[in-house]
């Protein structure tokens, strides 16, 4: 599925239309494109302060977001590359916690775009979009940079990376399956095997690889690519541990235990991307952290459409004034679980706008939700090809979904009673949920 993006500034979008019209090629998966192109730009990848790098099905982005509050909070300037974005590819770039300005993201994209042009490489977007943060970490002074896997973790473009001073894996699920389960000589066959051979392709000799703790299928299945790759492994339930508290959590290793406040980002799953943070901060040795920073970090991240209460604006003015709207970009079996743990503590019905890709499972979202579903509407994800009202119907019991033109006209024909407590939740897809930060004006910055 091909990539986008747009700007209000000419200069970027001239670069933002060269950079449209790159895709994956089939047939083509591996690290030696974006290998040649960064030679080509004088391997900025090896001139980065310590990375911090992340991989996962679900939860990488909260990760990278707690990690950069607590080095932040430790007064460390911090560079951090994630995907996608949701409204403006600058996202995906932040300068020593800033976002790129337009004029250097026009020249950086600019620079890549002909580098590659003038050397016959066929770049994939995400392959150009790396080397862009790369060349710009690489020409900035910061202390640390967090870094997140775009897609698995072995092929990654990012996984060019040859010495992080800690590498992490965030929650793992089943998601990307035209890329990660295809046949492979030598790689598992069981699904969740494969999955999580994929992301533990990150491990490097001598660094440490911080996991969470997952079935045994799959922990035997990183440890074997961890001792493989000649890094130790961290693990979860072995090395550090976890203690949901009534106000928080206790975090244990060998150095101790710290007790840290309950995380700023909704959720319970929020407490594992929490101390997957603070193992990775506490099992790496580049850059030193106190419990004072972790603990601000903890009670202050905020990373948007990852279950976003959204403010008055645009869109939730269509709604009664004391219905309460949550955003959520999650799109595969492990989110809906998620979104139906964090709503299962109040008996609120739940009216549900969904636009979801085509290539997604439509039940990820409603089986776990189905109980509470007051009503269903779908809407199409603008710009990509997402599943119409039907596909939900299949496998929606209990409701009957409704179909609405776009986010706007769902919330208008909401059958909703904010006296009963009932809510609202918009989710699917990260591409719909930038497109409805954008028109409630909640850019994020």
């Amino acid at each position: 599925m091909r990539d986008f993006a747009v700007s209000d500034d000419p200069r970027v979008q001239a670069q933002l239309d060269r950079l449209g019209t790159l895709s994956l090629p089939q047939g083509r998966i591996g690290i030696e494109t974006i290998g040649a192109l960064l030679e080509r730009l004088g391997d900025p990848q090896r001139r980065l302060p310590p990375v911090f790098h992340i991989a996962g099905t679900n939860g990488k982005g909260s990760t990278c977001a707690f990690l950069r509050a607590a080095l932040e909070a430790a007064g460390h300037k911090v560079h951090t590359f994630t995907s996608p974005h949701l409204v403006r590819f600058n996202e995906r770039i932040r300068i020593a916690g800033k976002l790129i300005d337009d004029e250097a993201l026009a020249a950086l994209l600019a620079e890549v775009l002909d580098a590659a042009e003038a050397a016959g490489i066929a770049a994939s977007f995400f392959e150009i979009s790396t080397a862009v943060a790369f060349l710009t970490f690489a020409h900035s002074p910061a202390d640390a940079c967090v870094i997140e896997v775009g897609l698995g973790g072995r092929f990654d473009a990012t996984n060019v990376l040859e010495s992080p001073a800690v590498c992490g894996i965030a929650s793992l699920g089943i998601d990307h399956e035209a890329f990660l389960l295809a046949a492979e000589e030598g790689a598992p066959s069981a699904p969740f095997s494969r999955i999580a051979f994929e992301k533990a392709g990150i491990a490097k000799r001598g660094v440490p690889l911080v996991t969470l703790d997952y079935t045994p299928a799959m922990n035997e299945t990183i440890a074997d690519q961890a001792a493989r790759a000649g890094g130790p492994l961290v693990r979860q339930g072995r090395e550090w541990s976890l203690h949901p508290q009534t106000e928080g959590f206790i975090y244990r290793d060998a150095r101790g235990e710290v007790a840290l406040p309950a995380p700023g980002l909704p959720g319970a799953h929020q407490i594992s991307n929490a101390g997957l943070a603070v193992a990775m901060l506490r099992h790496q040795d580049a850059i030193q952290m106190s419990e004072a920073a972790l603990a601000s970090a903890v009670s202050s991240t905020h990373w948007p459409a990852r279950l976003q209460p959204l403010r008055e604006g645009p869109l939730t003015a269509l709604l009664p004034s004391r219905a309460p709207c949550w955003l959520d970009g999650g799109h595969n079996p492990d989110a809906g679980r998620a979104l139906a743990s964090h709503f299962s503590a109040s008996n609120a019905p739940i009216h549900l706008i969904i636009g979801m890709l085509a290539n997604k499972n439509p039940a990820a979202l409603l089986a776990p939700l189905e109980g509470r579903l007051a009503s269903v509407t779908a809407v199409p994800v603008p710009g990509h090809p997402s599943h119409d009202v039907a596909a939900f119907a299949q496998v929606s019991d209990k409701v009957r979904p409704g179909a609405a033109a776009n986010v706007a006209e769902a919330l208008r024909r909401l059958p909703i009673n904010p006296d009963a407590g009932e809510i609202v939740l918009i989710a699917g897809s990260l591409y719909l949920a930038g497109e409805v930060l954008r028109l409630n004006q909640q850019i994020p910055d």
